[in-house]
């Protein structure tokens, strides 16, 4: 999730930013492999771009997929943001899209961007992380021009559950909060027009392992941090998911909800 060029902050981060920092920055070199539920899930967003933006901040950029797309599709005349958490995402985007975008490492509660600037706030998938919604809209409604627009994707409960299924129930590293709860932060930050919709959207992996991958390779977790699982422990948890078998494979569920604010 990244004030120009990456730079690092020059505050201590509380322990759980630097968990997700770190969790995604050893995911950064693997996660255009292994993204690839969360990536289809972006695509629900550009259907809702607005015609035009000169100026964009992808928020939780990761390794600037979404960045460079932004990029191309509005034009040499736009300035794109790519901003995440994560220094190793940063250096996997630059490394891959160079000077598509500028990159900033920064919170997305407290933002490094001055307000009332930004046309529009693209987020897939990032803001679940992140412990103070509140102040994330906040800053959001903050750093955006009147009339601006948000558009953002972000988990709902009941995300991963066959998953927690197969590990009895595992400590999470975050809890997912509701359509209503997103709701009321986005009014709060005084956003006028406020649109919450919730889906599910369900993808299957032929394996336990390849479940986990897909989980880890994007930074998530399901297990207590250094939390060593024994043979048993695997076993037992393969048992447990493969009665969730379909002929697709073993079922991963999001409950994706998709928000467009406007300021």
């Amino acid at each position: 999730m990244s004030a120009s060029s990456a730079s690092p902050l020059t505050t201590p981060l509380p322990d759980w930013q630097r968990r997700v920092a770190r969790a995604f920055s050893r995911a950064a070199p693997h996660y255009a492999r292994l993204a690839k539920a969360q990536l289809a899930m972006g695509e629900t967003l550009w259907t809702r771009l607005p015609l035009h933006a000169e100026r964009l901040v992808d928020l939780g950029c990761g390794p600037g997929h979404w960045s460079a797309k932004l990029a191309g599709h509005y034009g040499p005349g736009c300035r794109v943001v790519g901003l995440d958490l994560a220094p190793g995402m940063l250096q996997t985007a630059r490394a891959t899209h160079g000077d598509r975008a500028s990159w900033l490492c920064g919170d997305a509660a407290a933002l490094p961007l001055p307000d009332a600037e930004q046309d529009l706030v693209f987020s897939n998938l990032a803001i679940q992380w992140c412990p103070d919604l509140d102040s994330v809209l906040a800053e959001l409604y903050r750093v955006l021009r009147p009339g601006g627009r948000a558009l953002i994707n972000s988990l709902g409960p009941g995300t991963l559950a066959e998953v927690g299924q197969a590990w009895a129930s595992p400590e999470a590293l975050l809890d997912f909060r509701s359509r209503e709860r997103h709701l009321a932060a986005a009014r709060l930050a005084g956003f006028t027009q406020v649109e919450v919709e919730a889906r599910l959207e369900r993808f299957h992996y032929p394996d336990l392992a390849a479940v986990m991958a897909s989980i880890k390779g994007v930074g998530a977790q399901t297990a207590r941090p250094g939390a060593r699982l024994s043979r048993a422990d695997l076993a037992r948890a393969v048992r447990r998911y493969e009665r969730q078998r379909s002929a697709e494979g073993l079922p991963v569920t999001y409950h994706l909800l998709t928000l467009e604010l406007t300021r």
